[in-house]
């Protein structure tokens, strides 16, 4: 079995929610329902649920073509005041960050207010490098 370990970074606050699943295609209807159920939940509207479930979805299926076979991908969204952020992760073979100048990236900036990718190394003993996606969707200014 590949690592499941958590990427870097401290455990989040107490109202951050994590899910590890499965590296798999299979599991994106999970985390898109999992995303507008928290983005819902945050009150955000329609539109910005719908725009953060395409780009969850965009940065988990970016992850998981790079994933490692039957490895873990680790999720977390944590909610603040006027956004609600992202994170996502998988052991990958991969040594760089997905593309920025791709179809799909552009997609999931388009959809999301900020968007980032990298890559990290793994530490000794021949373990995996980390690929990570964080996007951050900002809950709409009312007038």
């Amino acid at each position: 079995m590949a690592e499941t370990h958590q990427p870097s970074g401290a455990v989040g606050a107490q109202d951050d929610i994590e899910l590890r699943l499965g590296a798999s295609l299979v599991h994106l209807p999970i985390i898109r329902s999992v995303a507008a159920s928290i983005a819902m939940r945050a009150d955000f509207d329609l539109d910005a649920i719908a725009d953060l479930r395409l780009a969850v979805d965009e940065a988990c299926s970016t992850l998981i073509t790079r994933a490692v076979e039957g490895s873990t991908m680790v999720c977390r969204f944590t909610i603040s005041e006027n956004q609600l952020l992202f994170r996502g992760a998988v052991a990958s073979g991969d040594a760089e960050a997905p593309s920025t100048a791709s179809f799909g990236w552009r997609v999931l900036t388009t959809l999301a207010d900020s968007a980032s990718a990298w890559a990290e190394p793994g530490s000794q003993n021949g373990q995996r490098n980390w690929i990570h996606i964080e996007l951050a969707k900002r809950k709409p200014a009312f007038t």
